[in-house]
């Protein structure tokens, strides 16, 4: 598989192993059909895991991990995780990061991860309490040293921040710093968020990776499928009016135009990501093997030409 620049960090795998499906967020798997997706994912070539407590109950996916490699991860394979931290007084963001790590290595068996990222929104009118959104200046003023506390202590190897939220603050941070290591950023056609988007600026996710390019952050791409927008069929209950049932409706094209190619829309919409400008590795959401070999397949398939990758923005334009 290829590799790619990973900002400060080692080249990692052009794909990434996300943790959503492990977790059975996107649908259900057996705790051993996810291991046996790990063991597989590495043997393809896939050299970052990108975990969250939230992805499953009681941190299933961390404990997927724990008990595919049981503490002892294979050469070369790192591991992300995530807190949600919210705006807590300044006085308690260590302590918060610090437990929700501490949990995350347990149920991993690990001592340490390669990168602990922010999960949840920076905004900078989150008032004090607010359990999803981080306050901009508390990031600044709390966040931030915290991080760089649990790295000196040798607990976490680098930072990063989801760059799913208000955009004007996303941008804000990666232009005027403190800049993370890594940003994760919606990566596919569709420029969608989905359910995700759960504030009123327009999402503007291919700003926010060229200004993470442009100041030397590492990019994982996030929703390459669209949460199951861009794939033959959605495969769990969505209510009528949910904004992946609205994007699976618009992204219609995209099929027509995967049948045409003779690919899944899955495949192509991996290809996409895959070859979108700035992208470090795509994170995959896939719950068991025969959906990672579609990705596995797609990556090898090679970047799309740019005839191609014009004719599906258009159709979708």
């Amino acid at each position: 598989m290829q590799t790619r620049p990973f900002g400060p960090l080692e080249p990692v795998s052009a794909l990434t192993l996300g943790g959503g499906g492990l977790g059975q967020v996107w649908g259900a798997t057996t705790r051993g059909e996810a291991v046996a997706t790990v063991h597989e994912a590495i043997a393809g070539g896939i050299t970052l895991l990108d975990m969250a407590p939230s992805y499953g109950r009681d941190g299933e996916a961390e404990r997927v991990i724990g008990e595919a490699f049981a503490g002892r991860l294979p050469r070369g394979v790192r591991v992300t995780t995530k807190h949600v931290l919210g705006s807590p007084p300044a006085g308690e963001v260590y302590q918060r990061l610090s437990d929700s790590l501490d949990g995350s290595l347990a149920r991993m068996r690990l001592n340490r991860v390669d990168l602990f990222i922010l999960h949840g929104m920076i905004d900078a009118a989150a008032e004090e309490g607010a359990t999803t959104r981080t306050n901009s200046g508390l990031f600044r003023e709390a966040v931030v040293p915290a991080f760089e506390r649990l790295t000196s202590e040798g607990r976490i190897g680098a930072w990063g921040i989801t760059g799913v939220g208000f955009p004007s603050a996303i941008l804000d941070v990666l232009e005027h710093g403190p800049r993370p290591a890594v940003v994760q950023c919606i990566a596919n056609v569709l420029d969608s968020p989905g359910g995700m988007k759960r504030f009123d600026e327009a999402a503007r996710p291919r700003e926010i990776i060229a200004a993470a390019v442009r100041n030397g952050v590492a990019v994982m791409g996030i929703r390459a499928v669209a949460a199951g927008s861009l794939t033959s069929a959605i495969d769990r209950e969505l209510p009528p009016g949910a904004p992946e049932v609205i994007d699976f409706e618009r992204a219609a094209p995209f099929r027509a135009i995967a049948a045409e190619l003779g690919v899944s829309p899955a495949f192509l919409a991996h290809q996409y990501a895959l070859s979108m400008d700035g992208i470090s590795t795509v994170v995959l959401g896939v719950k068991n093997r025969e959906e990672l070999r579609e990705c596995l397949a797609a990556e090898a398939a090679g970047a799309l030409s740019p005839e191609v990758i014009q004719r599906i923005d258009q159709a979708l334009g």
